[in-house]
């Protein structure tokens, strides 16, 4: 239960925190300055964004399935260095890249496998991150718990069930099994903070993403049932503001490429 068509509404819910966990993840990749790069499942630009305007690149390439996502990102980013197009992971040509990225993508492509070994084919330093889901990532985390309570029976569309993978180990894995070498990994704690419970709430409401797209799903009963019971539990500051943390896994590995 997946839903991915709106640029806008989806950086409210999720993107805007993708953006801080991608300054973090290339600083942490640290490359020089020149490469060409391709962004797999390039979203709404969070991180092609980030990318040129603190990695220097000579060419971003960004990629996505979603018209809608690239129509945002070909309208917010206006620069001669970058170019999108609708094209899923499964679509990699044989083009070569420095370097190939994917941010929150890894754990919605159908085969995963595939997908690596075709970004090892064609780039030299590959890297991925993906939520904590199932613990670190607390906006999804208390959703999912309060969602438990109120439909026990759905409890199997928890991302954190769903993708048991996202963790240093899983990801090690996954990399290791593709083939690349050098495997390494990290994680990335950023900081969400909310205004007031409404802030927090409201991105839900959008249907983009997995969460929202479940919510809208449901009753208006059960949807409110949701909602009153992550009043009650989420942690509020005497101003009303909600100060949350997410938490990302990010791994590399060296590339056929670069050997």
């Amino acid at each position: 239960m997946n839903e991915w068509s709106s640029g806008e509404i989806y950086e409210s819910y999720v993107g805007r925190w993708s953006r801080l966990v991608a300054a973090e993840f290339l600083s942490w990749l640290d490359q020089p300055e020149g490469l060409r790069w391709l962004d797999v499942g390039c979203g709404t630009g969070a991180l092609s964004s980030t990318i040129l305007r603190t990695a220097a690149p000579a060419e971003v390439v960004g990629v996505d399935p979603s018209a809608g996502f690239v129509e945002y990102a070909r309208g917010t980013i206006d620069d001669d260095r970058a170019r999108f197009e609708v094209r899923s992971a499964a679509d990699l040509g044989d083009e070569s890249f420095d370097v190939v990225v994917s941010g929150l993508v890894l754990n919605f492509i159908p085969d995963r496998q595939d997908a690596l070994r075709r970004m090892h084919a064609i780039g030299g330093t590959v890297a991925v991150y993906v939520w904590d889901y199932s613990d670190g990532m607390e906006l999804m985390k208390y959703f999912w718990d309060a969602a438990a309570e109120i439909k026990p029976e759905d409890s199997d569309q928890d991302e954190g069930l769903r993708f048991p993978f996202c963790t240093p180990a899983g990801l090690e894995a996954l990399f290791t099994e593709a083939g690349f070498a050098d495997v390494t990994t990290r994680s990335i704690v950023v900081p969400t903070v909310f205004e007031s419970f409404d802030a927090y709430w409201k991105p839900f409401l959008g249907g983009q993403g997995v969460a929202p797209a479940y919510l809208r799903s449901l009753a208006e009963s059960d949807q409110d049932a949701i909602r009153d019971l992550l009043r009650e539990r989420l942690r509020t500051a005497s101003d009303g503001s909600i100060s949350l943390t997410a938490r990302a896994y990010a791994v590399r590995g060296r590339a056929a490429a670069a050997e």
